[in-house]
């Protein structure tokens, strides 16, 4: 019963328009692909001032192009790859990315294992853009990611909600090695 209970809770936060003064918008891939990358990249171009993000893969073109012009319009930008998933990828965009002025590229892993083997996944999928506007699910930042898998997205527009990311992203910027 507990279960079932925190299945519909998640479920109404998921799912629902409005939560006080939160409004969010999910997407569920591969139906509702299109829409979810015209407003990902619609949340990049009107960034003003600042965009943080995570991504555990990262090889869409036309999403690290938007990335690419918002520094340019002077918006400051960080982005946290995960270190082996990245390093490894020849189409990762973290080298393209990294060339721009206004953009800051990090690296990083997940916790290492205790009993040694490597290290866990730095496996987010996160953007905050000018403290306002959550970014987060399931989708790496892909074109199977945005086009083959079942994924979701979810849009949130809330300051406390991206106040909350935001100090995650903080403590991981720290552990993070520049790229």
């Amino acid at each position: 019963m507990q279960k079932f209970i925190q299945t519909l809770i998640v479920a109404f936060f998921i799912f629902s328009p409005a939560i006080g003064d939160v409004k969010l918008k999910t997407y569920i891939l591969p139906e509702e692909a299109k829409p979810a990358l015209k407003q990902m990249l619609h949340s990049i171009d009107i960034a003003k001032y600042r965009i943080d993000a995570a991504i555990y893969s990262f090889t869409h073109k036309a999403i690290a192009k938007k990335l690419a012009n918002a520094a340019k319009r002077g918006v400051k930008i960080r982005i946290i790859f995960d270190r082996e998933t990245n390093m490894k990828n020849r189409r990762s965009q973290i080298g393209y990315l990294a060339r721009f002025r206004n953009i800051e590229t990090y690296l990083l892993s997940g916790k290492e294992r205790k009993r040694g083997g490597g290290y866990g996944l730095m496996h987010m999928k996160l953007m905050i853009v000018d403290n306002r506007y959550t970014i987060f699910g399931s989708a790496n930042w892909t074109y199977s990611g945005f086009g083959l898998n079942y994924e979701t997205i979810t849009f949130v527009q809330s300051y406390a909600k991206a106040a909350k990311m935001e100090r995650a992203f903080e403590k991981m910027v720290l552990k993070a090695t520049p790229y």
